[in-house]
Parts: structure tokens; sequence; C-alpha cells
């Protein structure tokens, strides 16, 4: 799948020490949008704050990183994202919206993670076809549950973002 392989292409140029954790959870919000991170509006926008009080250092990331195959959600960064003006307020009512009104698809889901497998033995991620399928297998037998990142990519790249449809997102 040509989106698969552009979209991974692109993340794993940024962060090249990408796990398979982070694959899955890259594709689990591209085709599921943030719905299982919303489950109280309002501790929500306090997570949010106390994220946004505690960052530290710069970020080489755009601010607005879309995700979907039609470049309608994305993930907000929230060091260039602030470094640029924007609003905590708006970005929390953005993610409670997209978590919302985002049309989940489970369907999408399984055949971006079915692709993986191809996609390893053509060399496009830097894991053995083997190791992929059984990894995406188990997944699949869970039901495709939303993951955290590794702890690989927390301690390199201190991921600090909100998946948002761009629609939401109020222009600062």
């Amino acid at each position: 799948m040509k989106f698969i392989s552009t979209l991974l292409s692109s993340h794993l140029q940024r962060y090249p020490r990408m796990q398979l954790e982070d694959i899955y959870k890259l594709l689990h919000q591209a085709a599921m949008g943030p719905e299982h991170a919303v489950d109280d509006q309002g501790a929500v926008r306090g997570r949010l704050l106390a994220e946004a009080q505690s960052l530290a250092g710069g970020s080489e990331d755009a601010a607005v990183d879309p995700i979907s195959p039609d470049g309608r959600l994305a993930r907000v960064h929230l060091r260039p994202y602030l470094a640029g003006g924007g609003s905590l307020d708006d970005l929390a009512s953005a993610f409670i919206g997209t978590a919302a009104a985002y049309p989940a698809a489970p369907d999408k889901l399984a055949k971006f993670c079915a692709c993986l497998g191809d996609l390893a033995t053509a060399g496009g991620i830097a894991f053995q076809r083997d190791v992929v399928e059984r990894f995406f297998d188990d997944l699949k037998q869970r039901g495709y549950p939303a993951i955290r990142h590794s702890d690989t990519y927390r301690t390199l790249y201190q991921p600090a973002y909100r998946v948002v449809a761009i629609d939401l997102l109020k222009k600062t």
C-alpha cells in the first residue's frame, strides 16, 4: 500500500529507531483516531496543560504532521505548535471533537497492518517479515488495541502530540 510506505518512510527518516509498537501506534491512530484517549473531557484538558508545562527542549517536528491518507487527520506536536502561538484550549477542543466524531475504521487498520509483512520483505522497515507477522497477528488476535509508544521511542524522541482532525483545529 503506497500510503503506508510513504507514511512510514517519512516517519522513519525522522525517527529511525521506531520499533514495531511505534509503527503500529501510528497506523492505529491513522485508522482509528484518538477515541481511546478521551475518557473525561476535563481530565483531557488537565493532562494537556500538565504535559505542556512539563515540556523541555526543542523539536524538529512540524507543528502539524498529517497521518491519514486524505491528510485530514494529523499529529499536532506540542512544542512547535505552542512555539508558533497555538492555543492549548483550541487544541484540547479539536482533540475532544476528533475523538467524538472521527469514524474509527478497524477494517482500514487491518489493511494497514496486513501490508507490513511485504514492506519488511522489501526493506521498507528494518524488521524481519516473520517477526512483523507474529507481532501484528498477536495484535489482531487481541482486537487491535491501542498501545503506548515503545520505551526506546519515548526515551529518544520524547513524543508530545495530540491526534486531531485538522478542520477542527482553529487557525491561530
